[in-house]
């Protein structure tokens, strides 16, 4: 797949004459909207962002444009695995420092966790009242989305035969493959545990272990449905778009579950820890249209801002039933752990 910068998608909506309305309009629209980097404040000054790994380097390219638009703004970023960075913060600010002014998370869980510590400072609604209703919280914003889905064969299996509840998907004749060790999966079990309970939870565990078939992460999941290895699969939806991207006559479609874990939306996010003008306009680059936009067309993850259309080959939110989940209780991971190690998952 040809991967475009995110420099270049930004000169393809200025020669497309496709930016969005002022920022101004743009929150006194009944429908909230992402705005374009034209509206934007420059940023000057310097910042410190802890980034959590994940998307191929994509977050990295919108960053290297967010400081070429600005130049004088110096961004210093500090790399690693989302829940060691999330512990490093807590860990600093119980021994009285703060290196980090912005966390840039790939799960909402790890944003929960400095919320819960008080880290987190506070947004202005011109900044939350850019997201859908549904994903706006008063001291952290989503940045992009990824709902669970249930990859399938489609040699092997027609979707009419894919239980719509993941409560039911046990006691199917399926053959399924999974990733429990995976850090999304076991997000997805801590919201199966928060809307059924731990019991319902374990039970699912149980039955799920003795007939699925284990592999060390998603992509390795939504390859093994396409290769006919099993009948479906648990995983993000970004995997299945990004194999159809490099393969377009693959086997593979998507499925959703109703109103339960199965369709969970979780969300990278970015919090601020130091409360500065600087870090705060920072995040309104992420929310741009053409961040939005280059992180759905290039990383296929959901945008989150209204009037930004999703990833080609995904539904928009509203044809999906996804449950209401507070994504900050994701923090909530030791329970859930223990439980998969109590019924021999992990």
């Amino acid at each position: 797949m040809y991967r475009r910068t995110f420099l270049q998608s930004l000169a393809l909506y200025g020669a497309m004459g496709a930016l969005p309305t002022s920022l101004a309009n743009a929150l006194t629209s009944p429908t909230p909207s992402a705005v374009s980097v034209n509206d934007l404040p420059t940023l000057e000054g310097e910042l410190t962002l802890y980034l959590g790994r994940g998307e191929g380097g994509l977050y990295e390219d919108v960053l290297a444009a967010i400081q070429k638009r600005n130049p004088n703004f110096t961004l210093n970023i500090r790399r690693g695995p989302t829940a060691a960075l999330a512990n490093a913060i807590v860990a600093e600010a119980k021994a009285g420092i703060r290196r980090a002014d912005l966390f840039w998370a790939v799960d909402s869980g790890a944003i929960g966790m400095i919320a819960n510590e008080g880290l987190a400072q506070p947004l202005p609604s011109s900044i939350t009242g850019q997201l859908l209703p549904e994903f706006q919280f008063e001291n952290w914003t989503p940045v992009t989305g990824r709902i669970r889905t249930l990859p399938y064969n489609t040699q092997r299996l027609s979707a009419d035969k894919i239980p719509t509840d993941i409560m039911d998907l046990p006691d199917s004749d399926l053959s399924i493959a999974w990733a429990p060790a995976y850090a999304s999966f076991q997000s997805f079990v801590t919201a199966m545990r928060i809307l059924v309970g731990e019991e319902k939870t374990g039970l699912w565990l149980k039955a799920m272990n003795k007939r699925a078939k284990r592999y060390a992460g998603e992509l390795g999941v939504v390859m093994a449905v396409e290769r006919g290895e099993v009948d479906l699969g648990l995983a993000n939806h970004y995997y299945t778009l990004r194999l159809k991207s490099g393969k377009p006559d693959a086997q593979v479609n998507l499925a959703f579950t109703n109103n339960d874990a199965g369709c969970l939306v979780n969300a990278s996010g970015v919090v601020a820890l130091s409360n500065s003008d600087t870090a705060t306009n920072f995040i309104r680059y992420l929310l741009t249209v053409e961040a939005q936009s280059y992180l759905a067309n290039e990383a296929f993850e959901i945008p989150l801002v209204g009037q930004v259309s999703p990833p080609q080959g995904l539904p928009g939110l509203a044809q999906i039933s996804p449950p209401k989940v507070d994504l900050t209780k994701l923090a909530d991971l030791r329970p859930t752990l223990d439980l998969m190690r109590k019924v021999s998952v992990l």
